[in-house]
């Protein structure tokens, strides 16, 4: 029973066809099950070899990757993770560390960005000459300045900035 690969009604993908077959190999011999999914009965049956025995080295990476996320309070990724790990010598790679987070369940939190304080009230101690009459009839009688900060080069800059108007 083979179907055309465009047609194939039952191509569930390798993950899937195994669970499928495990499940209904209650009802219907593993051989005609692994022939309808286009599966090797090889295949299977070492799926489900594996399955039974626990991987030690990932038990031990998923330990390993849990310790660290743990060390740094739940705020190094896949990255930073994968660096630390490269640094003591381990053979990884960022996706496997990246599905060895998923599967532990932990999320990345990193810090938001900068919450600005906005004024809502006019401060009465400076007086509003301008009352937003922006438009001056010669040069050099109205001067306006702000300053801000600018985060560059991991520090904080001042940026002063003065306007003839």
């Amino acid at each position: 029973m083979h179907f055309k690969k465009g047609y194939r009604a039952l191509d569930v993908g390798i993950t899937r066809a195994h669970a499928l077959i495990d499940q209904l190999s209650v009802q219907e011999p593993i051989e005609l099950l692994c022939e309808a999914f286009e599966i090797p009965r090889s295949c299977y049956y070492d799926h489900c070899q594996r399955r039974r025995s626990p991987d030690d080295e990932r038990v031990r990476l998923l330990s390993r990757v849990n310790e660290l996320f743990g060390q740094r309070r739940s705020a190094a990724g896949s990255r930073s993770i994968v660096s630390i790990l490269q640094e003591d010598g381990e053979q990884i790679g960022r996706f496997k560390v990246r599905g060895l987070m998923r599967e532990l369940g932990l999320i990345s939190k990193q810090p938001g960005s900068h919450a600005y304080k906005k004024a809502t009230v006019e401060r009465p101690d400076i007086p509003n000459i301008l009352n937003r009459e922006f438009d001056v009839a010669a040069p050099n009688q109205v001067w306006c300045g702000d300053i801000t900060y600018i985060w560059a080069q991991g520090k904080w800059h001042y940026l002063a900035v003065v306007m003839d108007l």
